[in-house]
């Protein structure tokens, strides 16, 4: 097919994470692994909330909408990849890379800003705890699911539109496992200075929203807990604020490596690296991060487990 003076193509083929074939079926079983202790870690949270009423709370709410995104974001990259390992010719058609670039990017946003969300509930609930249930009731929580939702769409649809309408004529190799933004640009034959102008403008725009309000957040929840004077209560409440606190370093550090530097400065041996770090690994450690010391959810998993165990 043709359009204008460029060839259209209409597959591309992913490199992968290395093209030593010795590593192929070493890097399966892996990412296999990765990608089943994400299901069950971010599908069992979603399951445990869902079904105790004694977590049908807020945090809670905004916790089950973290791991759905977590679920999502492996699920729409891993499989995939699992599947070229194994495979010689590793191609994607174009219309599953714009599809697989639009998922992925809504729901990287939709958690970035989710994690912004969950320290203004935090906020919320240690700072002014006589407002809390009105301020965050569930039509509150469900509006703001849909604003979170919308940005994350919007924003995901305008640079998919945007790399899709670059010629690729030169080359249809993606030096990378999965359909991103950096790579197609850097793969790209056209002018790409708007779609760098619009990615670093929307980039800063959601994190920089999501870390001003978490910034602001916990710059008020310390203040408070170093206020409290039971011992006990302040431990809880730095317990429950450290590991969100972790989650969003982590998230948003690595997006900031990728999402904000120049394609010509592009690296693709770091950006995989990088990459494989936000989209896969933070997911299956998120479930983990959440509940390891969170006494709310270990007593509910060791009540269904023990409700599992009775029945069985």
């Amino acid at each position: 097919m043709e359009e204008g003076n460029h060839s259209v193509l209409t597959e591309f083929i992913l490199a992968g994470l290395t093209d030593r074939p010795e590593l192929q079926v070493p890097l399966f079983v892996l990412f296999l692994l990765i990608y089943a202790i994400t299901l069950v870690g971010n599908r069992g949270m979603i399951l445990l909330i869902t079904t105790d009423p004694r977590l049908h709370t807020p945090m809670y709410f905004f916790l089950r909408s973290l791991s759905f995104c977590d679920f999502c974001c492996s699920t729409v990259i891993t499989p995939k990849m699992l599947q070229n390992f194994l495979l010689e010719r590793k191609s994607i058609s174009r219309a599953a890379c714009s599809v697989q670039m639009y998922l992925f990017i809504a729901f990287a946003d939709i958690e970035c800003l989710l994690l912004g969300v969950m320290a203004y509930d935090r906020y919320m609930a240690i700072c002014n705890p006589l407002l809390y249930t009105v301020t965050m009731s569930r039509q509150r929580c469900n509006q703001l699911m849909v604003a979170v939702c919308a940005v994350g769409s919007v924003d995901s649809m305008i640079h998919m539109c945007l790399t899709f309408r670059l010629s690729f004529s030169t080359s249809n190799v993606i030096g990378h496992f999965f359909c991103d933004i950096p790579p197609l640009l850097a793969l790209s034959s056209s002018d790409t200075h708007l779609n760098e102008i619009v990615l670093v403008a929307g980039t800063c725009s959601i994190v920089a929203s999501s870390f001003v309000i978490i910034l602001l957040s916990y710059v008020y929840i310390v203040s408070t807990i170093l206020q409290i004077h039971s011992t006990e209560g302040r431990h809880k409440a730095f317990s429950t604020c450290t590991y969100h606190l972790i989650t969003v370093v982590m998230f948003h550090g690595t997006q900031l490596l990728v999402y904000l530097r120049p394609s010509s400065n592009y690296s693709t041996d770091m950006d995989k690296i990088v990459a494989v770090f936000y989209a896969l690994v933070i997911p299956m450690l998120n479930p983990f991060i959440y509940s390891l010391r969170n006494t709310e959810v270990k007593n509910a998993l060791r009540k269904t487990m023990n409700k599992l165990l009775t029945d069985a």
